[in-house]
């Protein structure tokens, strides 16, 4: 037989019978496996088939009805069979079909989340029946998710799911990613890209740090000036009303919270183009043109912020503020000579901490006096600068080394956040996510009673070399190592399982048209991103 003629068979058998010999990735891809790793999953070999035609979503007899379950139901109907891609072909094995899922949801709809909500729920797939129960709306939204991971298309094209069980919740309430929008602006319809990742990877927390030096675009009802001044184009580059108004309604629909952070004494040189708060530099004696950090002596300081914080505090729901307070610049406090004599009457000496402390004190008092019940996050240098906070404060810790300080904020007795390690701006070739995946909140000295006050933890991804263009790239599935970790029990930390199922997930991502980056070496999806 001529060899040409063989080997022609041969390809023709391979792919007739669908089993054609193919390149793998470097990191095998795992299929249904569920990213972030439930708390306890037990999964069987009977599978069930489910059918676009057939398939529904529905409460049971009793569950509480919320709008933002049912909005859910249709969402989650349009991942699971919506795909362009999908063959949506009919299973022709004798499999039991799944033709609903039925949700109990115990407690009374909320409104929207908050750090107290609670997220468990429980999912039971066994022939042909679909369960899921959950406490609130917010735990029934983490269950669809999950369903929507454990359905997967078979070498025929069908969808099937198997038997399983799974009782999930997650190990801390505030799982977080701060997004800057300041340095570089970011269409709010990329911003949406990033919460839908941020609820395919169950995290609950939507930190937007929306102003810096660099521009103002929040447009403020009470000063506008700030964004026809401050911001890079005041007609192109701001989030007007309603924009900040959908971005949380978008957010509320996955069950993410969305914390504002204006970051104070530091980082305003945008907000000083409209309101006279800023700190002149001296040179010589003389003001020499440029302004530092807002200025605490002066009163109009203060009552611009009261009435800012009052609309602050109306326009996001949540019950925290993040106030700022980081990484403040003391040297033109120190030349200006009108803040010496203040310092001088106060009693301040040179310790220019102390004028820090004082404007912060102030900065707390507005917020207790234009809104008691708000609460407040603050970067660590305030607690480091000895400033009194409310019992209830929360303290994010982002410098080295961070072990001995979170230490020293829980013994003080405040909750507290982690982000330093997971600065995902700071790239690097390969696969960095490894270093994300490996850092732990609880990886410091102290008591159980102290790690108990650490409340999670946020990404961070600063905005200097990043825009619309590659923030999603460059957050996922990168981000996703921090998801598991502050989602997953604390002993889920081998890298070799994570590895093929962080892969599958931002293939999962990639087919729901997030453009997650690949990131575990040479490899393929099956859906792969197109314009």
């Amino acid at each position: 037989m001529d060899i040409a003629y063989f080997l022609t068979l041969v390809l023709v058998f391979f792919i007739h019978t669908n089993k054609a010999l193919r390149l793998k990735n470097v990191v095998p891809i795992t299929k249904g496996q569920i990213f972030p790793k439930p708390q306890l999953q037990i999964t069987y070999d009977t599978q069930n088939v489910l059918n676009k035609n057939e398939f529904r979503f529905e409460y049971a007899k009793g569950s509480q009805i919320c709008d933002v379950v049912s909005m859910a139901f249709n969402r989650y109907y349009k991942m699971i069979f919506g795909s362009r891609l999908l063959r949506h072909k009919e299973k022709e094995k004798n499999l039991s079909t799944i033709k609903k899922l039925t949700l109990m949801v115990h407690e009374s709809c909320e409104q929207y989340p908050s750090l107290e909500s609670d997220e468990s729920y429980n999912l039971e797939i066994a022939n042909s029946i679909a369960n899921l129960e959950s406490k609130t709306l917010w735990g029934a939204l983490r269950g669809l998710e999950t369903f929507s991971q454990i359905i997967v298309e078979s070498e025929d094209g069908s969808l099937v799911i198997n038997n399983t069980l799974i009782n999930d919740f997650p190990r801390f309430n505030h799982r977080g990613i701060l997004l800057d929008t300041s340095r570089h602006y970011i269409r709010p319809s990329i911003i949406k890209v990033h919460l839908d990742a941020m609820a395919a990877n169950k995290m609950n927390v939507f930190h937007w740090h929306i102003v810096d030096d660099q521009s103002f675009p929040y447009v403020s009802s009470s000063f506008p000036d700030l964004s026809k001044k401050g911001a890079y184009n005041p007609y192109t580059h701001v989030y007007t009303s309603d924009d900040v108004k959908d971005i949380i309604e978008y957010a509320r629909l996955r069950g993410i919270r969305v914390v504002s952070e204006f970051d104070t004494p530091g980082h305003t040189l945008s907000w000083g183009k409209a309101i006279q708060i800023l700190t002149k530099c001296y040179s010589g004696g003389k003001p020499n043109g440029d302004f530092g950090p807002i200025d605490p002596t002066n009163n109009q300081t203060y009552s611009f912020l009261e009435t800012f914080l009052r609309e602050l505090t109306t326009v996001f729901p949540d019950k925290y503020l993040h106030l700022g307070g980081d990484e403040v610049d003391f040297s033109c406090w120190q030349s200006n000579p009108e803040i010496s004599e203040f310092m001088k009457k106060k009693g301040f000496g040179q310790d220019y901490s102390k004028l820090e402390q004082f404007y912060m004190q102030n900065l707390l008092d507005l917020i207790n006096k234009v809104s008691p019940k708000t609460g407040y996050i603050i970067w660590q240098e305030v607690v480091d600068n000895n400033v009194v906070v409310k019992p209830d404060t929360v303290v994010e810790v982002w410098k080295d080394p961070w072990p001995e300080e979170l230490s020293m904020v829980t013994k003080l007795g405040y909750r507290a956040l982690l982000s330093t390690c997971w600065y995902l701006n700071y790239i690097s070739y390969g696969d960095d996510w490894k270093k994300y995946y490996k850092c732990d909140p609880y990886d410091f000295p102290g008591t159980n009673e102290q790690k108990n006050l650490v409340i999670g933890g946020e990404a961070c991804m600063w905005g200097e070399y990043v825009d619309g263009s590659n923030v999603i790239t460059r957050t996922w599935p990168r981000a996703s190592a921090v998801a598991e970790r502050l989602w997953s029990a604390q002993n889920v930390t081998d890298i070799s399982d994570a590895q093929g199922r962080i892969e599958e997930h931002r293939c999962r991502m990639i087919r729901r048209g997030i453009k997650a980056e690949p990131f575990n070496g040479s490899g393929h999806c099956e859906y792969e991103v197109d314009l």
